[in-house]
Formats: structure tokens, C-alpha cells, sequence
């Protein structure tokens, strides 16, 4: 089975246990490595707030879901962890709870010449983002969008 599909089949055992916390999965990342592997576990409130306590207690869960999925064969060590106030933008929910606040983008396309654009998200759409930048409001595809990050003042 290749990375991506393995990384795939791990969701489908850790979704189920998130979605009944009332958690998001903001990223998850299999490592494999000689001695052992890694599974790194992003993951945060739909509102945000999610505390250092909720990430012990979801290691723990997930855990034993992992352990019970017999999914993973070898060592490993599971890290589950918040995003913090600098958390990565990368789904439409994720743009919506960042309305009328400053964020940056990174473009896989430039737009006016520009691959990183500043600017206070004033609404979401179902393939957009609106932008005001100045007196201008750009409309950026979700589909150019690689990565983007509130700006934290």
C-alpha cells in the first residue's frame, strides 16, 4: 500500500474518535522510519481552543483505536498535538472562522503578478475566498491557494 492510501486508512480509524470529541483533523502525517514510526496528529476545535489536557486525552484514545485497528504492524509513536495560534488555512471551514481577519497567502499561481498576497478574508465561497488588499477585493480560487496563515499581530 503507498504512503498516501496508508495515510488514508489511518484516518478512517482516528476520524470516528475525533469527530466523537468534537475535534477536527488539521493534519496527519505517517513518518516511517528504520527503528520506528511516527504518527503526527494536528488537530483543533471547529472554533479553535483546544487544550494540552484534550491532546493527552486524545493520544490516549486514538491510541488504543490504532492498537485495536491492528493497522500499523510496527513501533511507532503517536503525537497528537494543537496548531497553535499560527495554524495552517487549508479548508473552507478553516477560511471561514478567519473572517475580518488579516491572512496571508501563498499562491500555487500568480494573481497580478503576486504568488503572496496580505489581506482580511471577507467571505468564503464554495471554490473563492474574497480578499479585501487595499481598496481591492480579489477573489482567490481555493484550488490556487497552497498554503496560508492567519497573521498574528
Amino acid at each position: 500500500m503507498d504512503h498516501v492510501a496508508f495515510e488514508e486508512e489511518i484516518k478512517k480509524v482516528i476520524m470516528p474518535v475525533l469527530e466523537g470529541q468534537g475535534l477536527d483533523l488539521v493534519e496527519l502525517h505517517f513518518i516511517q522510519g528504520r527503528i520506528g514510526s511516527i504518527v503526527r496528529l494536528m488537530t483543533d476545535r471547529p472554533c479553535g481552543g483546544i487544550t494540552v489536557g484534550d491532546c493527552a486525552y486524545m493520544n490516549r484514545k486514538i491510541g488504543e483505536a490504532l492498537e485495536a485497528s491492528g493497522l500499523i504492524k510496527d513501533n511507532y509513536n503517536l503525537e497528537v498535538f494543537s496548531p497553535g495560534l499560527d495554524r495552517p488555512l487549508k479548508v473552507k471551514s478553516d477560511f471561514s472562522r478567519c473572517i475580518n481577519k488579516q491572512v496571508k497567502f501563498f499562491l500555487r499561481e500568480a494573481i497580478h503578478g503576486k504568488i503572496e498576497i496580505q489581506g482580511g478574508i471577507e467571505k468564503v465561497g464554495e471554490e473563492t475566498v474574497s480578499v479585501k488588499v487595499g481598496d481591492d477585493i480579489l477573489d482567490l480560487p481555493l484550488s490556487n491557494i497552497s498554503m496560508a496563515k492567519q497573521v498574528i499581530k
